[in-house]
């Protein structure tokens, strides 16, 4: 699948539909308008867009996600990883515990995270 990127005025858009799906895209454009002080128009060509990209779509004036929230945020922390460690999630965790000390409850919580991912 294509990188999507979404800016933040893109996410907070996301999120209302996340949030409301399936929702009218008339639904949608009243609740952006009282989020985020947008114009009807604004909502359309922000919505056209994400469906472009193949996040939303839009099918009979009806808007759901084609990829749930969950799942676009983990796309996007792979792609941080990718980038920033060359894939390497132990230098990621590494640098992501160096300014933090977590509590022996916090530690196993991310111990049996971990083994659930084996495979």
């Amino acid at each position: 699948m294509a990188e999507i990127r979404l800016g933040e005025v893109e996410s907070r858009f996301a999120d209302i539909i996340w949030q409301n799906e399936p929702l009218s895209s008339g639904e949608l454009a009243r609740l952006a308008e009282a989020e985020l002080g947008w114009k009807e128009s604004t909502s359309y060509t922000i919505l056209k867009r994400l469906c472009e990209r193949g996040l939303f779509q839009n099918v009979k004036r009806t808007v759901t996600s084609l990829i749930s929230k969950e799942e676009f945020y983990s796309m996007q922390s792979e792609k941080f990883v990718d980038d920033t460690f060359e894939g390497s999630l132990p230098a990621f965790l590494v640098a992501f515990g160096k300014r933090k000390k977590y509590t022996d409850e916090e530690v196993e919580k991310m111990k049996q995270i971990l083994d659930s991912m084996r495979g």
